[in-house]
């Protein structure tokens, strides 16, 4: 595993994630999806970091879910970029400028060296945003895995 992201979490941290997705998941039928990479490969050293979230929402198969209300928390550490990226039924209710303003919250976290706190933080302002206008349904399922993804 990568030096890199270890010297920003430990291995509860990525639990702790994973377990606030899956409980913000109890309130919408969007599905959240972290993904945290320590830096961008060379072929991808022109692209701009929504570019990279986009590649990385369709590796995931983020775009498959059956109402497309997938949404990505991708962060690049090397860098000290993220990226919130929505599918396009989210997109349709939810404009960008909601998505940059919680990130705006996840910065001021990782400003102060709260790595961890700042993408829970996140997970929780998307998952309430996602419950106002994608609430859970009865016959909701998981239809992506809760777990951060790494390199």
């Amino acid at each position: 595993m990568n030096n890199l992201i270890y010297h920003f979490f430990d291995d509860d941290e990525f639990l702790r994630i994973s377990n606030k997705i899956a409980e913000v998941e109890l309130i919408t039928s969007g599905e959240v999806r972290v993904s945290i990479r320590d830096k961008r490969k060379f072929s991808e050293r022109n692209d701009n970091i929504r570019s990279l979230a986009e590649k990385e929402f369709y590796r995931l198969n983020m775009h498959q879910t059956k109402d497309k209300t997938g949404i990505l928390l991708f962060f690049l550490l090397g860098e000290r970029q993220f990226y919130i990226l929505a599918d396009t039924d989210i997109n349709e209710k939810v404009d960008q400028s909601v998505w940059d303003e919680a990130s705006k919250e996840i910065q001021k976290y990782f400003r102060n060296g709260y790595f961890s706190k700042g993408i829970i933080s996140g997970i929780e302002k998307v998952g309430k945003i996602l419950s106002d206008h994608f609430p859970i349904k009865p016959d909701d399922v998981n239809e992506l895995t809760n777990k951060v993804v790494l390199p």
